[in-house]
């Protein structure tokens, strides 16, 4: 098996860490099989309940009360787990399997990608082929999931759905299909639809998050990481182990910078946000920003030059180079101003779902006519932005994109919520699909298709099977959707450990535990590759 390219130093220390992590799950496995065998030889017969009261009579009568006990825990678990602590390894075996089985993971995309352990094949564009295996999906989850919804509106306990949260996983789910059967058979004729898709995934960003933090008013720094948990801890394990640039996953770097803007925009002053005047200072200042940096000669250069070491990117087997922030210019420029619409969708979404709720209220006929003038509108605008805008030649359509990608999202919500029945059914398929689409982006360049190097485009297929490229594709996709979601669970799984709700102090002394492993990690990892080069000489 060869590999292509050196081992680096992120590489090897990450190898340095996996290690022990796996060999601590694998021996809290073994204690936790050896206490329950014990247990049922020694006193089958006493409940677990009991064992717990007599633990928590014990630890009382030690004059610690279970909080001080917990937090004393939390600050010697680095310690404890160096030191194989049977009792912290027990407690902590969940969290160590969810690390070893990421861990695996990992090593299963460098091995799919980084190695010629398998195959690869070209890509393949059959217009029939695609659209038939899309509705297919789209007849299979009709046939499977349709399922109607009866939530009730937070806003006024009502059953109105307007935007629901099933709603924009199921359209985050079937754009996501098209999106990354878009790569899989490099169909190019629908280029300019792939960007309105990325578009709406963005205004969900503005949508979304607006929302939570207009409603919620939780601006706690757990909160804030946990975000940037959710957004980047995937990805960064990505572009170590397998050595590409952030802006390879151009979409990570989008959406984890407009959700900042979002984040500091309400939490800036934010006990004014119950007033309309403040949020619209708001959101005219997130436009103005963006006007400035996007529009203004020379104040892009200026505002991201510090960045370029983070988002700096080029493509090598691209035929022209362009500026290393050439890409985030283009990506980022693209959609700079969507996310700003879904802050203002979101901050109307309870004055439209009152509307909706009095037009449902109306006559029959009234209604009916109402509903007839909003669809016919919205029919007759979608024809003409995809007549004299959506036609338009790649390059000329990106030109345009920034200020018309709200046309047919705006349309898309119309006529998705233009009947309570149509807005209460989705097909829950698709929902699933759209809780893991960063996951599936992600995963998507290295399990399912194949770069082969560091930074490179996806340009060819992973092929298990080879000569057989619909059962590869069967066989690649079942796997591909498993390990998605599978990674999915264990950020959420993982994501506690690291960064707990309500405990600063805990937050903090992890914040610093981690930077000084990292920077540990790595430094061995320099010394071991050290010694290794030198023995390679020795021997030659």
């Amino acid at each position: 098996m060869e590999i292509s390219g050196p081992i680096t130093p992120g590489q090897m220390a990450v190898l340095v860490g996996f290690i022990p992590i796996l060999l601590a799950w694998m021996y809290a496995e073994a204690l936790e099989f050896w206490n329950k065998s014990r247990q049922a030889t020694v006193n089958p017969t006493v409940p677990d309940i009991l064992l717990k009261e007599e633990a928590k009579k014990q630890l009382l009568e030690s004059g610690l009360s279970p909080e001080s006990s917990r937090a004393y825990k939390q600050k010697a678990g680095l310690f404890r787990f160096f030191m194989m602590d049977k009792d912290f390894l027990l407690d902590n075996r969940l969290t160590l399997r969810a690390a070893s089985e990421f861990g695996a993971f990992l090593v299963y995309f460098y091995l799919c990608d980084r190695t010629d352990l398998f195959g690869e094949s070209k890509k393949n564009y059959n217009r029939d082929l695609f659209f038939f295996l899309f509705f297919l999906l789209i007849i299979v989850a009709a046939m499977t999931s349709l399922t109607i919804h009866h939530d009730t509106s937070p806003f006024s306990s009502k059953p109105v759905q307007y935007l629901n949260r099933h709603q924009t996983e199921e359209w985050k789910g079937w754009m996501q299909v098209l999106f990354v059967m878009y790569h899989y058979f490099n169909a190019k004729e629908t280029y300019n639809a792939i960007r309105v898709f990325i578009a709406a995934y963005v205004w969900m960003t503005g949508f979304g998050n607006f929302s939570y933090y207009y409603v919620r008013k939780d601006f706690s720094l757990a909160r804030f990481y946990q975000m940037i948990w959710r957004l980047n801890f995937f990805v960064a394990f990505c572009c170590i182990i397998l050595g590409n640039h952030y802006m390879l996953y151009y979409i990570c770097p989008m959406h984890t910078f407009f959700t900042l803007m979002v984040y500091c925009s309400l939490g800036i002053l934010n006990k004014y946000n119950e007033t309309g005047s403040v949020i619209a200072i708001k959101i005219a200042a997130c436009f103005l920003v963006i006007v400035a940096v996007w529009e203004i000669p020379h104040v892009y250069d200026f505002v991201w030059a510090p960045f370029t070491f983070l988002l700096a990117y080029n493509d090598p087997d691209a035929s022209r180079k362009y500026p290393p922030m050439h890409e985030w210019n283009f990506r980022a420029g693209l959609d700079r101003y969507i996310w700003i619409l879904g802050m203002i969708y979101a901050y109307f979404h309870p004055m439209v779902e009152g509307w909706l709720e009095k037009l449902e209220q109306t006559e029959v006929k009234l209604r009916t006519l109402i509903k007839t003038c909003i669809s016919a509108i919205c029919l007759v605008v979608g024809y003409l932005w995809y007549q004299y805008i959506y036609k338009l030649e790649k390059y000329t359509y990106n030109r345009y994109h920034p200020y018309t990608s709200w046309i047919p999202i705006t349309v898309c919500i119309c006529l998705r919520n233009i009947t309570q029945e149509f807005r209460s059914y989705t097909l829950t398929l698709f929902g699933w699909l759209g809780k893991m689409t960063l996951e599936s982006y992600i995963a998507q360049f290295h399990i399912w298709l194949r770069s082969g190097k560091p930074d490179a485009q996806p340009q060819k297929l992973l092929s298990i099977v080879p000569n057989y490229p619909m059962l590869n594709f069967m066989l690649n996709t079942i796997i591909f959707v498993t390990v998605a979601h599978r990674i999915f669970i264990l950020t959420n799984k993982l994501k506690p450990a690291m960064i707990p709700a309500g405990d600063n102090k805990q937050l903090l002394f992890n914040l610093i535990s981690g930077v000084i492993i990292s920077i540990t990690l790595y430094a061995l990892s320099l010394v071991l590759l050290n010694l290794m080069n030198k023995q390679s000489e020795v021997q030659k």
